[in-house]
């Protein structure tokens, strides 16, 4: 998705600002939000856990010509890099909170972030709906729909590791298969840990980090939803 529409899709939120707002996107993975706010004018901050990531973001600014401080860092080496009460607004998106391991490292993301917005600056995470994934169980699916990747149509395929238990790592393998010009087929593929949580957790763990929720889609029939909460 092109950065300008990316951005477009939080509009609502987006709304809530000044155009020179200090905004974080904490799990920026490839740029296309943090470039897309930077475009509108805001003072933008990127962050992710992955080095490649990072790299990828800093490209893509240099080539929308936006400026981006891009740095690599997990959620809770936040405060390292940035002082308290810095931002008008952190983004979490992409569903990535829940690969912080457990209550434990989901709490330490969430104070993190609460300590980085400015008193009445708001938190946007979105999330999947993990009650709704947790009923289906381990499971593959196969996307019905071609995407692009590297200039070629692919099929992007899940496999899902549901543990017994909510608070047990579990696992989700993506994985893209294409087809070059020759036939070959080819398959990469990327395992990754997760750790679920209910959102009514979520909703307590929020406040417990000084957060009061503003707005939420959750729908326990939705595939995901989005959260706005702010810094009391």
């Amino acid at each position: 998705m092109p950065p300008a529409e990316f951005a477009a899709s939080f509009d609502d939120v987006l709304n809530l600002l000044p155009s020179n707002a200090h905004v974080l996107d904490c799990s920026c993975g490839t740029g296309q939000l943090a470039v897309g706010l930077a475009g509108r004018g805001m003072q933008v901050a990127a962050t992710d856990a992955s080095e490649a990531m990072v790299r990828r973001t800093g490209e893509l600014s240099e080539e929308f010509g936006a400026s981006v401080r891009a740095v690599r860092a997990n959620w809770d080496e936040l405060p390292d890099h940035f002082q308290d009460n810095t931002f008008d607004m952190v983004f979490c998106v992409g569903n990535s909170l829940h690969h912080a391991a457990g209550a434990t490292g989901r709490g330490a993301a969430l104070e993190s972030m609460s300590r980085l917005l400015r008193p009445g600056g708001r938190l946007v995470l979105t999330s999947r709906t993990w009650e709704l994934v947790r009923a289906r169980g381990s499971r593959l699916e196969i996307s019905d729909r071609l995407v692009r990747r590297n200039g070629r149509d692919a099929v992007v395929v899940y496999r899902w590791e549901i543990a017994p238990h909510w608070e047990e790592e579990h696992h989700i393998e993506i994985a893209i298969a294409q087809v070059d010009g020759t036939g070959l087929v080819l398959v990469r593929s990327e395992l990754l840990s997760c750790w679920p949580y209910r959102y009514e957790e979520l909703e307590v763990e929020l406040h417990r980090v000084g957060l009061q929720t503003e707005l939420s889609t959750f729908d326990l029939e939705a595939e995901n939803y989005m959260v706005v909460a702010s810094k009391v």
